[in-house]
């Protein structure tokens, strides 16, 4: 089941946390195989883009954004026994939660992809994005991304995991040959390809008046970051800012799903 729109608002160390987030099948595919989740207990968010075709990327999606918000539940409820500090259990421990309930969703769509042969071969990105009172904790697998405006400036957080990257990182393609490289769908690490996964987890400290920005590759292919930014700084509600940059990936072109959620720090 592909989530509507949705918004949702937390206290924060002396501010809020607002959320929205919306999913738009595009103008090209006739399915949906993103996911999302804004949070209703943890401060946690995730976008997770499907693949495999035949409603099999969903069910790789869903099940990706499920088994990290269970294992987050079951842990946060756990916290006495399992986490003896439970007030503050410091990033690290975040980190590890983190990193294990990613690796516990690949584990489990490799093994059903293993025993339903319909959904053999299916995989998905995810990015989770979890907001201690002091710190923000990224985790990421694929080619979904993580965006932070902050000050007029939006910065690409997450690294893609994807072929055209691996080139220019090897300084084997430039930024023009890449915009035209045709295999640009080709991600090189996913859920669900092998049994095991890494993932790439990064930290950072937030600001007030931040805003950041998950999204699937059917928003990043479409909209550039100025015109990301142009929005997000024109457009202070957030639940249209959403529903604008969706219309901005359809209006260039749409050519697949397109997830945005949107988490930004406001003074109370």
């Amino acid at each position: 089941m592909i989530p509507g729109p949705m918004s949702s608002a937390f206290p924060l160390d002396g501010a809020r946390l607002r959320f929205s987030g919306d999913t738009n099948v595009g103008r090209k595919r006739n399915h949906n195989e993103d996911n999302f989740y804004l949070p209703t207990e943890e401060r946690l968010t995730i976008v997770a883009d499907g693949m495999g075709g035949h409603a099999s990327g969903e069910v790789a999606s869903q099940m990706a954004v499920d088994t990290v918000v269970e294992y987050f539940k079951a842990t946060q409820e756990d916290a006495p026994l399992t986490w003896p500090f439970k007030v503050d259990r410091g990033s690290h421990a975040e980190v590890n939660r983190l990193v294990v309930g990613i690796k516990l969703a690949n584990q489990k769509i490799v093994e059903h992809s293993q025993k339903d042969p319909n959904c053999r071969g299916m995989g998905t990105t995810l990015v989770a994005v979890f907001f201690m009172d002091d710190n923000v904790i990224i985790g990421h697998v694929g080619d979904s991304r993580v965006y932070r405006l902050r000050e007029g400036k939006l910065t690409q957080l997450t690294e893609d995991h994807s072929l055209v990257n691996d080139y220019i990182k090897m300084k084997r393609m430039t930024d023009e040959e890449a915009a035209a490289f045709p295999h640009k769908n080709v991600i090189v690490r996913a859920l669900g390809m092998k049994e095991t996964v890494q993932v790439d987890v990064l930290e950072e400290k937030p600001k007030l008046g931040d805003c950041y920005l998950l999204c699937s590759d059917g928003l990043s292919g479409m909209v550039s970051d100025d015109q990301m930014t142009q929005i997000l700084e024109a457009e202070p509600d957030l639940d249209k800012a959403a529903q604008k940059l969706i219309d901005a990936a359809n209006a260039n072109g749409g050519i697949d799903n397109i997830t945005v959620v949107l988490g930004r720090v406001e003074p109370i």
